[in-house]
């Protein structure tokens, strides 16, 4: 299940994606939960990470089809390497207690007015979650050091 966020009433999807140990590879902020939006958040974390080996999520039909597109994808481009799908109930609750986090921080929050506010304060909790995590230093440095350089 993907965090549901309020805004302006109405529910939209944050499409979430953490690897193996935990981190986070990349998230988006959608109003619609189908096939056109899960391909769309497939290539986005994609471009920015690169191509994963497998695919480990729930029985959504979307995020099932959504990579089946980026593996229709790569078949038109060439590339032998596809992403293996993993539909394994039990597999994907690594991202499950991950979006803990945020559903503790937006619930209180009773939704949002716009979708640009909506977006914005959820790349701000990602960002300070993945400080939390120590994903975005390779130094043992404070997490308050690591905010403070990239606000500066």
């Amino acid at each position: 299940m993907k965090p549901n966020i309020k805004i302006k009433g109405k529910w939209v999807y944050l499409y979430r994606a953490v690897d193996k140990f935990g981190d986070i590879v990349d998230f988006m902020l959608s109003e619609r939960r189908d096939e056109v939006a899960a391909t769309a958040f497939f290539k986005q974390a994609i471009d920015a990470n690169g191509f994963p080996k497998k695919g480990v999520m729930d029985k959504s039909g979307a995020n099932y089809g959504g990579l089946e597109n980026i593996n229709f994808l790569l078949m038109l481009a060439g590339l032998i390497s596809f992403v293996e799908i993993l539909q394994v109930k039990y597999l994907n609750n690594l991202i499950e207690q991950d979006h803990r986090f945020i559903k503790k921080i937006t619930n209180p929050m009773m939704g949002f007015k716009t979708f640009y506010s909506a977006k914005a304060t959820i790349d701000g909790i990602e960002t300070v979650h993945m400080i939390r995590k120590r994903q975005l230093s390779e130094e043992n440095i404070p997490a308050y050091k690591q905010f403070i350089a990239l606000a500066g």
